[in-house]
Parts: C-alpha cells; sequence; structure tokens
C-alpha cells in the first residue's frame, strides 16, 4: 500500500517524536542512574510543580489561539525567576516540543499545500534548527541574554504587525517552484535557527510566504510542520549539551499537551486583542532586560 504525502509527513513525525521522547527519557535516566556529576537544572530531574505546568497550560492555549508561546513562557519565566537566563532557550525547545507536535498532527490536515514546497521548506527549518541549536547551547549566559533580548524585540516587532494588520496580503498559490522556492528554503533555513534563540516561526513564516505570492493560509501548515520537526531535532542538541532545566521543560510539556487540546477542540475561538497588546508590552520589557543585563555584563568585563 503506498502512503499518500500526508500520511507519510506524519509518520514521519510520529518516528522521530518516539526518538525525542527516548532521548530524553534515556538522559533523564542517566542522571537517576548517577552518571551525573554536575549541579544543574538539567540534572534537577524531580518532577515540575504547579506554576510550572501551570505556565504550559496557559501559554500553550494562546498559543493554540494565535499568540504563540515562547516569548509569553520566557517572559513567565524571567518574572518568576524560574529558570536561568542561559537555559532558557533550551527549556523552551524541549519542553514545547511535544505540545508543538500535537497542534501539527491536529491542524496540518486542515489546510491544503503543495507538498513539495512544504516538504522542502520543513527540511531547511530542521537543518537550521539543528545547526543553530548546537551554536546556542554552548553560549555562555551573557550572549544568551543578548541574543535571546535582540530576539524578543524582534518577536514583539511582529507581534505589533499582526495587531496593527501590516503583513503583506500575499496571493493564491499554495506552493512555488524555481527561484521563489530556493528563496523560500534559505529564509525557512534561518528562521528554524532563530527557533533555538526562542523567536517563533508562526509570524515571520506568514510574512515570508505572503512575499512568495502564496495564499497565507499555507503558512499555517508549513509553520506548524517546520516547528513540529525541527523542535525534536533541536532539543535533542540542548539535551545533549545539558543546557536545559529538566523541571520547567517537563512542567511545560505536561500542561502543554492539555492547554492545546481545550484550545482546539473546547474553547476554539476568544477575544484576544487586548491579550495580545499586553504580551506585546510584557515581551518589550522582557526583551530590555535582557539586554540590558547582558550588556552590562559586558561593560563590567564578567
Amino acid at each position: 500500500m503506498t502512503l499518500s504525502p500526508l500520511l507519510a509527513l506524519q509518520t514521519a513525525l510520529g518516528v522521530l517524536t518516539a526518538v525525542f521522547v527516548y532521548g530524553w527519557t534515556a538522559a533523564a535516566g542517566s542522571v537517576r542512574r548517577g552518571r551525573a556529576v554536575d549541579a544543574a537544572p538539567a540534572t534537577d530531574v524531580g518532577p515540575p510543580n504547579g506554576t510550572q505546568v501551570g505556565i504550559g497550560a496557559l501559554t500553550n492555549f494562546f498559543d493554540t489561539l494565535g499568540i504563540g508561546s515562547f516569548a509569553t513562557t520566557t517572559a513567565l519565566f524571567r518574572f518568576l525567576r524560574l529558570v536561568p537566563d542561559r537555559v532558557i532557550p533550551g527549556t523552551l525547545n524541549v519542553g514545547h516540543t511535544l505540545p508543538t507536535v500535537v497542534q501539527a498532527y491536529i491542524y496540518t490536515k486542515l489546510v491544503q499545500v503543495d507538498m513539495v514546497t512544504l516538504f522542502s521548506l520543513i527540511a531547511a527549518a530542521v537543518l537550521g534548527a539543528w545547526l543553530g541549536a548546537g551554536v546556542v547551547a554552548k553560549w555562555d549566559k551573557r550572549r544568551v541574554q543578548i541574543g535571546m533580548g535582540a530576539a524578543l524585540l524582534g518577536a514583539a516587532a511582529l507581534m505589533l504587525m499582526t495587531q496593527l494588520n501590516l503583513f503583506p496580503g500575499g496571493g493564491e498559490a499554495l506552493g512555488v517552484r524555481g527561484a521563489r522556492l530556493a528563496i523560500g528554503i534559505g529564509v525557512n533555513f534561518v528562521l528554524g535557527a532563530l527557533m533555538s534563540l526562542g523567536i517563533g516561526l508562526y509570524a515571520p513564516c506568514m510574512i515570508l510566504i505572503s512575499l512568495l505570492g502564496m495564499d497565507p493560509k499555507a503558512a499555517f501548515p508549513i509553520m506548524m510542520g517546520s516547528c513540529a520537526f525541527l523542535m525534536p531535532v533541536g532539543s535533542l542538541k540542548f539535551i545533549r549539551e545539558r543546557s536545559y532545566a529538566f523541571r520547567a521543560a517537563a512542567g511545560l510539556a505536561i500542561g502543554g499537551i492539555p492547554g492545546v487540546l481545550l484550545a482546539a477542540f473546547i474553547i476554539t475561538s476568544m477575544p484576544i486583542y487586548y491579550v495580545r497588546w499586553l504580551v506585546i508590552v510584557v515581551v518589550v520589557y522582557t526583551a530590555i532586560t535582557m539586554l540590558v543585563a547582558g550588556l552590562r555584563r559586558q561593560d563590567d568585563g564578567k
């Protein structure tokens, strides 16, 4: 029996997700067996607390409704001082992987898109995430603070564009070929790498799809597919380097999946106009504090 392209994609995602779960479980198991001798957030493999689970549920609920989860989670982590700045990127990627996979299974079948375009852009994003995560996982605290501060300002700008309806109009095509496909592959590669720093893929991906002359609706399966495939790949890098906080990531995963299901099947829509304005303000504040902290460390020679 021949698999349809969509079924083949979903099957591959299932296999990749299983590899991610196995890798994460094996890493946690090696810590419990005493193979890890360093005291670090990645080796604190106890259960998450209620706050960490609640953040996972809240951020993934609003992510499913179109606000995004990375920037909001970063703001909450910093405000509540739950995760050291240096390991926030890895914690975001590891913790939000499984909720994102659930979203991908729910939504990729709802919007039709050209399979060559979809597969090509997903592959580019995965490669970008693999390389980007390998770099960011080795960064010190100052570089992470400066990099995430800049990324958060970019995320806030994209949220503002969404709020003010400033995205380009796009066209009606569901796929591209030739030079436009090559441009799309190159840009999605960069966007995949930026995911390692905590800037979400949906808003910039929508801009890319529109500029390529495609129907903006096609951005959703491309974005969800890209995130669902790149996050397990990039997360395994962060897990291997122990550049994440285990408890916080587990909280995001445990709370995130019910949050996604709640938004997808029960509360399918709600007025989020003013919520998005609040998120923009909070994200800008978090970005500024990140940049100030990183630049201050540089000025102090630390």
